[in-house]
């Protein structure tokens, strides 16, 4: 049985040039509503924030350091955002895989729930939602990532008070 892991573990392999970030991420993050879940996974842990059964973003470890995912739905919302990040985190998102569901709804699996249709520097994106935000946590990309971060979970509570 796996045991559960609590955010004092995860804090543990966490770089300490990204400590504090993450513990201010993780706070603003509660006092948003999100709950975090905490996994063990092959190269480290998997720390996700749900708010109301839907993951806004998670950490991940790989080989290169900790990354961030973060799960846009909302994006359009906030696509003004996007054209203020830093060059490095735009080639990044410009990168990312194109969501193939999007271009055609049988080239993926049916369970996809689909990527993001955004604008970003003026130009048209169709992103795989696994890849189309993911970054790598640097403390030059902190602010630019809280921002994504809140901004999502902002957009998403707004949507769940329209729908109640």
């Amino acid at each position: 049985m796996k045991k559960n892991i609590d955010f004092a573990e995860l804090m543990t392999v966490v770089s300490q040039e990204n400590h504090e970030f993450i513990v201010n991420l993780h706070q603003e993050l509660l006092h948003q509503g999100c709950r975090i879940h905490i996994k063990e996974a092959r190269s480290g842990y998997v720390a996700a924030y749900v708010l109301h059964n839907k993951t806004i973003a998670n950490y991940i470890f790989r080989k290169k350091g900790m990354l961030i995912r973060i799960y846009g739905a909302h994006v359009n919302e906030y696509e003004a955002v996007l054209d203020t990040l830093p060059l490095e985190m735009q080639e990044a998102i410009s990168h990312a895989p194109v969501c193939k569901r999007l271009l055609d709804p049988h080239a993926c699996n049916p369970k996809c729930s689909m990527g993001y249709s955004f604008f970003m520097k003026h130009a048209y994106h169709q992103k795989c939602r696994n890849g189309a935000f993911m970054f790598l946590l640097h403390p030059d990309y902190h602010p630019y990532i809280q921002s994504l971060v809140l901004h999502e979970a902002e957009a998403y509570r707004k949507e769940l008070m329209l729908s109640q």
